[in-house]
């Protein structure tokens, strides 16, 4: 039996994905969180075998606490689950230590294959992802664009404010304050060698970083 985790701030996608495996004979789902705080709880005293985890979490993201993930439960097999498309976070999940990456659009079936694929210990990329890695050996690769300099939490914002969402907005939804928001956007416009917001929305449509 494979033991599941769920964990994603919105009810809707636990819901969403509880149907999904419900009627998976070989797969149980033995616990939901909605933050880092409660999941690293459920954790310590909830077996489990793979972790579904939401990149945009309040608080911490799933980025953010791959590595603590990684060394404090080492057996747990982690599937990253994102909105952002597989080009923007899928590489930066799996070099931290991720065993694989699914868009929320992902279909039932494919879902299901991600969660046997990474509990037998293997690394499951989608074929546009595996596509995406191995033009990473090219010359000029999307690991040379700017944005691949920023944090987690930086590319999050980035990518709200690219949205078109205020500070204030932002600061909301990540259950940030607003000044802290405001340090994050300084930090993008000068990692990114920016201006404005007009020039951050810009680019993270160029690059295709929001849908």
């Amino acid at each position: 039996m494979i033991r599941v985790i769920l964990a994603d701030d919105h009810t809707i996608v636990r819901s969403g994905l509880l149907r999904i495996l419900a009627d998976e004979t070989d797969i149980k789902v033995v616990g939901e969180a909605s933050n880092a705080t409660d999941l690293f709880v459920l954790l310590e005293r909830v077996p489990a075998d793979v972790l579904l985890l939401d990149v945009n979490m309040p608080g911490r993201s799933g980025i953010d606490i791959l590595g603590d993930l990684r060394t404090r439960f080492e057996r747990l097999r982690v599937l990253m689950l994102s909105m952002h498309p597989e080009d923007s976070l899928a590489v930066r999940a799996l070099k931290g230590g991720a065993f694989g990456y699914l868009t929320k659009n992902a279909d039932p079936e494919q879902v299901v294959r991600a969660i046997r694929t990474v509990h037998a210990g293997r690394k499951y990329v989608t074929e546009s992802l595996a596509q995406l890695l191995a033009g990473m050996t090219a010359e000029k690769t999307k690991s040379d664009l700017p944005h691949h300099d920023l944090s987690a939490r930086e590319f999050e914002v980035m990518c709200l404010l690219g949205g078109g969402k205020s500070v204030s907005e932002v600061a909301d939804l990540l259950s940030l304050s607003t000044p802290t928001v405001s340090t994050y956007r300084s930090r993008i416009l000068q990692k990114m060698g920016m201006r404005s917001n007009a020039e951050i929305m810009r680019y993270v449509l160029e690059h295709h970083l929001i849908e």
